[in-house]
């Protein structure tokens, strides 16, 4: 059977297939929750943002969209899907590190609950309070 006839007194062909396309509508509405869910699975250690994206069938570029949006406070990450700093591991000091040191350095010393820091005076004040500002938070 042919795919096209023809019409009236023109003899113009006339399409008479019709393709009915099945699957996902092509533009999801994804609510707040959802995206942050999908931005938090992209911080999870050993993840592929391709393959997350590839999985949940989007591009990985709107992954990152929303990974920026998240940096910037325009996406809400619950407090436990937050990306912190590297884990801190926490050693007993070597004898050498408990010496006093010679120079003439001044040491600020920072204990918030079982961790100590050690801060030489050459360090800036912004870093310090962001210093502890990241501990406060972890």
């Amino acid at each position: 059977m042919d795919d096209f006839a023809t019409s009236g007194a023109t003899k113009a062909p006339v399409a008479r297939r019709l393709e009915v396309l099945s699957g996902p509508e092509r533009r999801r509405r994804y609510s707040d929750e959802e995206k942050a869910a999908l931005v938090a699975e992209t911080f999870r250690p050993g993840a592929c943002t391709a393959d997350l994206a590839r999985r949940h069938g989007l591009h990985p570029q709107q992954l990152y969209t929303w990974r920026r949006q998240a940096r910037r406070g325009e996406l809400v990450l619950r407090d436990e899907d937050v990306p912190m700093f590297a884990p801190v591991v926490a050693a007993e000091p070597a004898a050498a590190e408990t010496a006093p040191s010679s120079g003439d350095e001044r040491l600020l010393v920072l204990e918030l609950g079982e961790v100590r820091l050690r801060i030489g005076s050459a360090v800036p004040p912004e870093r310090v309070a962001a210093l502890v500002a990241a501990l406060r938070a972890g």
